[in-house]
Parts: structure tokens; sequence; C-alpha cells
């Protein structure tokens, strides 16, 4: 079975992706792992831009996509029932073999069709996966991760497990994470007086985030989200990364994460407005 993104104009959307690359340095690259955001691309596609430019086609076969979930109350983990997921510009294959490793854990469930279907966590990333990836097209695969309300233990155990994966250089790790969502419709309006404008306080509270997931800190990140309550919605597939990282770390890898992009969709000035923040980063290992 597959299922895919309503066709939207496969050469218009190819055009906009190139575009988006062509204006960002790989100055991090081969990344290992990448955090960026899922909303619509109009929004952060060119945010986005700036992780994918860090993905090395020639060296990657396997890219595991963990998207937080919308729609679902979740508590674990859950894997696609489908082999395929159609973008405008090539379907993309999803690699048994390892969806196999990961059944006999006994740690995942399986999303319905439905909730594959409404996810956009995972989908949006999927295009410009294709797009990063198409020197070499037939050679990869990828593996997508729908990832629940995980509490901090459950982010460790699946950090443990996926570590063994994030050691292999031929893997990419895609962490799909929108940053603050501010505002009445969110129901979040935290605002700090002493930075100036509203947007300037989300600006300040989301970056104080970025600086922790730079610090690759699982407990830091934890007990920042258990005081500012920021709003990130890719929080768990950033804490299963940060554990995973931590993992390794204990095993003497050296690894270095850096945030290459911020941006807002909007600026807010008063309780009225709303806008959603976009961060993008990418892991390297030395």
């Amino acid at each position: 079975m597959a299922r895919g993104m309503a066709e939207k104009e496969g050469p218009q959307l190819n055009a906009q992706l190139e575009g988006w690359l062509s204006q960002v340095q790989s100055t991090k690259r081969p990344a290992r792992a990448i955090i960026a955001p899922h909303a619509g691309y109009t929004y952060c596609g060119s945010c986005a831009a700036h992780a994918y430019k860090q993905v090395d086609p020639n060296i990657t076969r396997k890219i595991f996509i963990l998207g937080p979930s919308h729609h679902v109350p979740l508590s674990r983990c859950a894997l696609s029932s489908v082999d395929i997921y159609r973008t405008p510009l090539y379907d993309l294959r999803i690699d048994q073999k390892i969806y196999g490793e990961l059944w006999k854990t006994g740690m995942f469930e399986r999303m319905s069709l439905q909730t594959d279907e409404d996810e956009h966590s995972i989908e949006m990333h999927l295009p410009y996966t294709a797009k990063a990836m198409e020197s070499h097209k037939d050679e990869f695969t990828i593996i997508p991760v729908l990832v629940g309300a995980l509490s901090e233990t459950k982010e460790q155990e699946f950090g443990k497990l996926f570590s063994k994966y994030l050691a292999d250089p031929s893997n990419l790790f895609v962490v799909s994470s929108d940053f603050c969502h501010w505002g009445q419709r969110f129901r979040y309006s935290y605002y700090d007086e002493s930075q100036g404008e509203i947007y300037r306080s989300i600006e300040h509270l989301d970056k104080m985030g970025m600086n922790i997931i730079e610090q690759l800190d699982p407990v830091s990140f934890s007990n920042y989200l258990k005081k500012y309550h920021n709003t990130i919605c890719g929080r768990h597939p950033i804490g299963v990364l940060l554990n995973a990282i931590n993992e390794l770390q204990k095993n003497g890898m050296n690894m270095s994460f850096s945030f290459l992009n911020y941006a807002q969709s909007s600026q807010c000035r008063n309780w009225q407005d709303s806008s959603v923040s976009y961060a993008a980063g990418a892991l390297m290992v030395h």
C-alpha cells in the first residue's frame, strides 16, 4: 500500500525547494541528524532549507523521520502500515528490514491508515527529504516513526534503542518540530516584559531551549519544558534524539549540535496576535 500528499504540482514544488536550498550554505555537512519544522512550506520552507542543506546524499542510505503525534493520543511510538510514501517528486520506500527489527522489540504500535494520512509532522518532511536525496533516489529508504507523548523514562528507552542506528554514518535522523506556538488560539501566552516586545520575549524563550538542545542535555531540556511549558510540538522526538546522543557520548562518541536558522511566522506585539516559531539545526559527529 502507498499513501501520499495531495498532488501539489511537482515541478512547482521542486522549483520552490531548489530556490530555498540554493540560498543557504552547507556548513555542517554531513549531518547525522537534523531538527527542522513541519509547518506549511510558505511559512517555514526557507528555514527548513538550512537543515536539509547539511544532508549528504552521497553517504546517507537510511533516513529515520521522527515526528510528534498531533491527532491521536499515543503513549509509545508507532510505525506506518504502508510500504511507500508518495511525494510530488518521487516515491519514498519504507525500510521493511528496519521496521522488522523495531517491531521485534515490542515497543511499537501500528498507526492506522487514518492517523497516517492525517499526520502532517512526518508528511511535511517527505518532499524535502526527496529533494535533498534526489541524486541517489533509488539508493535509500526511510523509517517513519510517530512519537507519542512519552514519559522521560520512555524517552530514555527509545533513545537507547535508536542510538545504535544513530551511530551508523550511513543513517540520518530527521527530527520534526516547530518551536513556540504563541497566542490565545494555542492557549499559551508566556511573556517576559524585560525582553521588550512580545515577539522578542518569544525569541528569548525559544533560544533558551535551543541553547539547551545544543548542550545535548536531555535532563536540562526536560527541566526547561517543565519550567516554561514552551509549546515545542516536537519535544518528545527531540527528547528521544537527545537521549540517543547521550547514550553514544557515554561510549566516547564526540558530537556537536548547532542551530543554523530561527524564524517566526509573524511578529507578535499584542495579546490578540499569534505566531509559530521555527528552528533548523544539524548534529555532526567528529
